[in-house]
């Protein structure tokens, strides 16, 4: 019998809710099913996603296609280096009808915010954005607003074209729960999306499977999956590992831990699990903490990558033994 969590749906109608979504996205976004799957990951968990890939291989289509099957709002920001942050945020305008200040909200109050090549904005606009991502609420005039759930930013990097680019700092990309990189599809369905365009606009034809209350209840049942103590030691394990080697300059933060606990119990709910297995974090290893590594300069000469010391670290960091599934 599945087990209702408190204040949510049991963790087989998650599973279920999940793969009903994932299938739905992956009826435009073809042949990316671990990209799909990563996406959704970070929804459920509260996070947010860096994309770091090439232009035109469907950044766009991907966050249209998730707001559009869970019937909730999407707004797409062009980052330029004119872009102020009330852009991002909204403003208080002077409504001379009522004689008072009338809050116009910005870019942000959507539940799924694409923020295209945020690094050609100004730093204090990238810092807007982040901080309306950290606390969820923005403040304006003395004034706060919540933002609403879900809410998902998915912002983009160029990883080619560098001129007139302001680089996210450390402290900035460890507010990503995320990397991705979507890459080239497959020739198979590279075929299918010229079939797929002949047909019109797929994305807007996309029916939604799921709505916004149901997503926030979702969300809910994944904050209280088990995660027994020898799991949490193993994250830890994990984190602190990327701090002591020799290739890494500047390893992952406590909230990277929090990050990768997060996400795993995401990835575990998806699965169908009510309780998280060292294979969760095993898997996302990799999109939640390479972006946060910075390597040392030797390590850079040599050509070592984030990916490959992680890949390192997980083979010598000792796996828990069994018994991380809940008390029976």
């Amino acid at each position: 019998m599945a087990t209702r969590r408190r204040g949510g749906p049991s963790v087989a109608e998650l599973a279920d809710a999940f793969r009903r979504i994932e299938k739905n996205i992956e009826t435009v976004v073809e042949g990316k099913p671990e990209v799909v799957r990563l996406a959704l990951v970070a929804l459920l968990a509260e996070g947010h996603l860096l994309v770091e890939d090439v232009p035109g291989v469907g950044k766009t289509l991907l966050a249209k296609a998730i707001g559009r099957s869970i019937a909730c709002s999407v707004r797409r920001v062009q980052f330029t280096p004119d872009l102020l942050p009330s852009d991002i945020t909204g403003v208080s305008v002077f409504n001379q009808e009522h004689s008072d200040f009338e809050f116009k909200p910005g870019a942000i109050f959507a539940n799924i915010v694409l923020g295209d090549e945020i690094n050609r904005a100004s730093p204090k606009t990238q810092s807007a954005l982040l901080e309306a991502m950290e606390e969820r609420t923005v403040s304006v005039d003395g004034t706060t607003y919540e933002l609403g759930v879900p809410f998902l930013v998915i912002a983009t990097q160029n990883p080619i074209e560098l001129e007139g680019t302001y680089p996210l700092p450390e402290a900035q990309r460890d507010r990503f729960l995320m990397r991705l990189s979507i890459g080239y599809p497959s020739l198979e369905a590279e075929l299918e999306v010229l079939e797929v365009h002949q047909s019109g606009d797929r994305v807007a034809e996309l029916e939604p499977v799921a709505d916004a209350q149901e997503i926030a209840g979702l969300i809910e049942t994944v904050k209280q999956l088990h995660a027994a103590d020898a799991l949490k030691r193993y994250v830890v394990d994990v984190v602190r590992a990327t701090r002591a080697h020799p290739a890494v300059e500047l390893g992952a933060s406590p909230r990277a831990s929090l990050a990768l606990l997060r996400a795993s119990r995401a990835y575990a709910a998806a699965e169908g699990r009510d309780y998280v297995i060292p294979d969760d974090v095993k898997t996302l290893v990799q999109p939640v903490l390479a972006h946060r590594l910075i390597l040392s300069p030797e390590a850079q000469m040599g050509e070592r990558t984030a990916a490959s010391v992680l890949d390192e670290l997980l083979g010598s960091v000792p796996i828990p033994a069994a018994g991380t599934g809940p008390a029976r």
